[in-house]
């Protein structure tokens, strides 16, 4: 019961930040200098199907990267695994989020337009919720499928090189 109610409040925490962001924060001029690539990635993040947006890697992109990278080394057996685990995540995935963009999408509209938040838009929330959880745990298992197959260092490599661009990024 609290482990839904704690999903529930995250969840609804979440659609309140996306129908603020949905309502076009604006610059008080209404001309952002914001560079188009931000713009994109705030897109990505309110449609994402995940419950962590930030912070988890995305271990089998990271490496789809890197596929070929002398570095990071990957045996033939490896790279048989690790497609595995990537069409078996993405599969996976595949299904979740259109039904999460959605619901996310008939929340925000609902709350616009007065619809009853105690019989329709909770229901709502708590699915979404669901959805959300499924999807973070399809990406826990995903992450740890792929630690398995690689090894310590290539792991160490990997998450190394996303540290470093993510400074790159942010500087």
């Amino acid at each position: 019961m609290i482990k839904k109610i704690t999903l529930t409040s995250f969840a609804a925490l979440s659609l309140l930040l996306i129908s603020a962001q949905a309502e076009g924060m604006k610059c008080p001029s209404g001309k952002c200098t914001m560079k188009q690539g931000s713009k994109i990635m705030k897109k990505q993040r309110m449609s994402s199907p995940f419950l962590i947006k930030r912070g988890l890697p995305h271990m089998t992109k990271m490496v789809m990267k890197n596929w070929d990278d002398a570095q990071l080394a990957l045996t033939d057996t490896q790279k048989t695994k690790l497609i595995e685990v990537r069409k078996n995540t993405m599969t996976s995935l595949k299904s979740i989020k259109p039904k999460v963009a959605l619901l996310t999408k008939e929340i925000i509209v609902g709350s616009k337009e007065n619809e009853d938040v105690s019989k329709v838009l909770f229901a709502k929330v708590e699915k979404l919720a669901t959805l959300k959880s499924k999807a973070t745990i399809i990406q826990l298992k995903c992450m740890e499928n792929t630690k398995h197959i690689l090894t310590a260092k290539q792991t160490a490599y990997l998450l190394t090189k996303k540290r470093m661009m993510h400074k790159l990024k942010t500087n």
